[in-house]
């Protein structure tokens, strides 16, 4: 019986930044309600994700999943690459 993992957070966003050496950086965006006023608003967050192969290019649309620490800030992994900018 293999181990699952289905536990794990993934995100979907866009690659910001790839001159580092197998890592990227990943803007994630959600939209949430404001509590009072009850208006949609986009918040925005980044992720630096481990790239091994470094297949990602700025703009790709890529789906990150959690991991292992791998540095002090790397806590992601680049799990599927949906979109490849031309």
């Amino acid at each position: 019986m293999e181990k699952s993992r289905s536990k794990r957070k993934s995100r979907v966003g866009w690659v910001l930044k790839n001159k580092m050496d197998k890592t990227v950086l990943v803007s994630v965006e959600r939209i949430v309600q404001h509590p009072l006023y009850g208006k949609y608003i986009k918040r925005r967050i980044k992720y630096m994700a481990h790239d091994e192969k470094g297949a990602c290019n700025v703009g790709d649309k890529v789906v990150i999943t959690e991991t292992r620490p791998l540095s002090r800030t790397k806590r992601w992994r680049v799990s599927k690459v949906l979109e490849k900018v031309q």
